[in-house]
């Protein structure tokens, strides 16, 4: 089968299963539960539940007194001239955004250069497992906020702290996944292939790594859900820039709905990356994706 043959098919496929998708309620009820979400916000925020609250003795109102609602974020959000100097027409709330993005960028290409072969030899070879398993282990549960002193000491300048803090989280997802992978891969496999006279490059080719790319795929959605995170707590405390400094920093200058604006941006830019990352597993795993057709 050629090339262009094979790019139409997985073409048709993408199709199929979108319009297979857009049939079904889940769409609906996804919108529906965003929308319940959004209604519950603005009843609890701006709506009638926020004066019925005031007159009940408690926390409660001041708690969701000073939170801003939906239709008040909404409105500053897409302000031409924004009250506090930020919305999708001002060029500083992009400039945050690009430098968010390439700050991920960089630590997850990295966590994943690293990550996926670590996985995959820990999984391959049990003496490398036997090294490096019990460092990872003992290193993972480390909270990011704690690595934040060494980080600023082992690397100069305030770029190259945030984005070692945004590799590790993305790093041990990633190795944990695709160790978890190649476990996965049963045993007859290995048996068939040195019966069959394929060398240790073969086995490691055409059976560990197709064999651990559902796993992969999967670790590496987790891990850009990590590094998104991460990067959050490393601009809150030593970044001049990008949505997790603003964040923070909108909350010191007492700017409430910047900084729903910046969570909401986060929680876009995040999906997004999952679903390109989920969109390129499909292209590689067409396999996958016609099995679950079935």
């Amino acid at each position: 089968m050629s090339t262009t043959t094979t790019e139409i098919s997985a073409t048709t496929m993408t199709l199929l299963r979108l319009r297979q998708w857009l049939k079904s309620p889940a769409p609906y009820i996804n919108l529906l539960g965003l929308a319940g979400f959004v209604f519950l916000w603005y009843l609890l925020c701006e709506g009638p539940l926020l004066a019925l609250l005031a007159k009940i003795p408690g926390p409660l109102h001041s708690m969701f007194g000073r939170f801003p609602g939906p239709v008040f974020t909404f409105t500053e959000w897409i302000a031409p001239e924004p009250s506090f100097g930020i919305s999708i027409f001002t060029a500083e709330y992009y400039h945050h955004i690009w430098i968010s993005v390439w700050r991920v960028f960089q630590a997850f290409c990295l966590a994943t250069a690293l990550g996926v072969p670590i996985g995959l030899f820990m999984g391959w070879k049990k003496i490398f497992r036997d090294y490096a398993f019990p460092l990872l282990e003992v290193l993972r549960p480390i909270p990011m906020l704690a690595w934040v002193p060494l980080a600023i000491l082992m690397w100069p300048g305030r770029e190259a702290p945030i984005i070692f803090l945004t590799f590790l989280g993305s790093f041990f997802a990633t190795v944990l996944n695709t160790l978890l992978g190649v476990d996965s891969i049963d045993e007859s496999y290995f048996r068939a292939a040195a019966c069959l006279g394929a060398s240790e490059k073969q086995i490691f080719t055409k059976v560990v790594v197709p064999g651990s790319l559902p796993f992969v795929f999967t670790g590496l959605q987790i891990s850009m859900g990590f590094a998104w995170f991460s990067l959050v707590a490393g601009e809150m405390l030593s970044g001049s820039y990008g949505l997790g400094y603003l964040i923070w920093n909108s909350y010191t200058l007492v700017q409430y709905p910047v900084i729903i604006i910046g969570m909401v941006t986060l929680g876009i830019l995040g999906s997004l990356s999952s679903l390109i990352i989920r969109a390129v597993g499909n292209r590689l795993m067409q396999w996958k994706v016609r099995e679950a057709a079935r």
